[in-house]
């Protein structure tokens, strides 16, 4: 999952204590990372990289942690008091991201025996406020957790800072594969692809399907066959789709080689996301959806009719997600439902919705699509299970980027039988009429990136991370104070330009 990544421990000290002082701080330090790393509520290996002491030290680690590959972040902690002003050279050059953890060895002040020495020794109740100081003034983005390093709670807040830098690790190389371009001078689905390679990390690469086609010629009857085993083998399916010889049974055989072409094209390329345009499918007989839908459940980010950006998304949701099991997928609002205090959106696409956010096993089936190409078409129907989530996108605002998150409750929608596609009915927090106009007055896209398992938490550390505006709408959000929090952030963004 997360193995071939650490998070690095750096302990912030300074010499005035004497040595004696600086080896406690080092073996509190190593007794704190080894009982961090052992909690089993920790993602990313925690290493301890040693107590700092001068200006000098502070800019050696730091540099070494941008220089690491493994290293996605460091956790500072500040045992003594350490001036600031030795963190500032180490501040300006580190480029991984920041988490500083506000907490002490010990967990309770041991009344009856504590002296001086203590005193001197145990400092990080001003020690990270010196340490909090210079950070801010410095404008460095960064996360702060306060709490014994022993409680499950402020733990669970730095698992999650973890999951977050992983995925941003994750998405300084990721390419964006993107068949065809733009679809139909849609606006939000596209936007400025430099700036957010220098923002955000990822490239995306335009391909020719016919590229594709090239992959697609060359998959074998054997191959295209063993994953049509499969698909009879892990959905739900009628029998007289296994017949051969008919067209549903071809439909299903051509998807099953589009995917292994598609899975073959990408890992040679290595691409993490790609995107479809259903105007622009070369020789294809059908939308490549089940392969959309099975590519998205294995990891790779995807967006319909071009968006790259709720591609990378995905991917980043995926990323992120890992091992925490409820799921994720790419999601389109599709139309409304008005029921009173009950009010939910549809959420569905033509195919391509990922089987990881089913409630039951999906069914293989073969039904016509008129969209794109006219065409049998195979898909996996199902209905996403009950529970919270969060739905996000990221829109470009022209002067920077702006990600969106909405909670949302999932519900339970009734059968759609002249409409077979994988769907889920959302109700957006804290009402349809409440959420869906706040986020129409955001700029939101009809597309997003939905999880089960992520929280609202997730996406403010990625972008506190990623140095984005980000607007939450929850079951506190009113339509009032959510106009005051767009136009006070437009003059923000408005005067940070100005000043840059």
């Amino acid at each position: 999952m997360f193995d071939n990544y650490e998070v690095w421990f750096v302990t912030g000290a300074q010499l005035l204590y004497g040595g004696d002082a600086v080896i406690a701080v080092d073996a509190h330090s190593n007794e704190m990372v080894k009982g961090l790393n052992e909690s089993g509520r920790l993602p990313v290996k925690v290493v301890y990289k040693g107590t700092v002491n001068s200006a000098k030290e502070i800019t050696a680690a730091f540099k070494a942690a941008n220089n690491d590959a493994k290293c996605i972040g460091v956790i500072t902690w500040m045992h003594t008091f350490s001036p600031a002003k030795m963190w500032i050279h180490g501040l300006q050059e580190l480029h991984k991201p920041l988490l500083h953890f506000h907490t002490q060895f010990n967990k309770e002040i041991p009344w009856e025996t504590m002296d001086m020495d203590f005193m001197n020794l145990n400092q990080s109740a001003h020690g990270d406020r010196e340490f909090g100081h210079i950070v801010t003034r410095m404008r460095k983005p960064r996360k702060v957790v306060v709490g014994h390093w022993q409680d499950p709670q402020a733990q669970a807040k730095i698992a999650v800072w973890m999951r977050v830098a992983a995925a941003w690790a994750d998405a300084q190389d990721m390419l964006i594969v993107r068949f065809g371009d733009q679809m139909n001078n849609v606006a939000v689905t596209d936007g400025d692809k430099v700036e957010a390679e220098m923002r955000l990390g990822y490239h995306v690469d335009y391909m020719p399907v016919n590229n594709l086609m090239k992959y697609y010629d060359a998959v074998s009857d054997a191959d295209t066959k063993e994953m049509v085993a499969v698909y009879f083998k892990e959905y739900d399916h009628d029998a007289a789709l296994e017949q051969e010889g008919t067209e549903a049974y071809q439909k299903v055989y051509n998807s099953a080689k589009a995917e292994v072409a598609l899975r073959r094209l990408l890992t040679e390329t290595g691409a993490k996301a790609f995107t479809t345009n259903f105007d622009d499918l070369g020789e294809f007989d059908q939308i490549p959806g089940l392969a959309s839908q099975r590519l998205m459940a294995e990891g790779y980010g995807f967006g319909a009719e071009g968006d790259w950006k709720t591609a990378a998304l995905y991917r980043t949701f995926w990323f992120m997600s890992q091992g925490m099991g409820k799921g994720c997928s790419f999601l389109e609002d599709y139309t409304l439902n008005f029921d009173g205090a009950r009010s939910a959106i549809l959420q569905a696409h033509m195919l391509e919705v990922c089987p990881l956010i089913a409630e039951q096993k999906p069914k293989l089936e073969v039904h016509r699509l008129s969209i794109g190409i006219d065409s049998e078409t195979a898909r996996l129907v199902f209905t996403s299970k009950p529970g919270e989530g969060v739905a996000a996108t990221i829109v470009d605002m022209g002067n920077r980027f702006r990600l969106i998150v909405n909670k949302v409750e999932c519900i339970a929608s009734k059968p759609l039988p002249q409409l077979p596609v994988a769907s889920a009915l959302w109700i957006p927090q804290p009402n349809l009429e409440v959420g869906a106009a706040a986020w129409i007055l955001a700029g939101g896209t009809h597309h997003t990136a939905f999880s089960y398992d992520l929280t609202v938490e997730y996406l403010e550390d990625y972008a506190e991370i990623a140095g984005i505006e980000m607007l939450v709408i929850d079951e506190h959000t009113t339509i009032p104070e959510f106009k005051k929090e767009l136009r006070m952030n437009e003059i923000y963004y408005l005067l940070n330009k100005a000043l840059v």
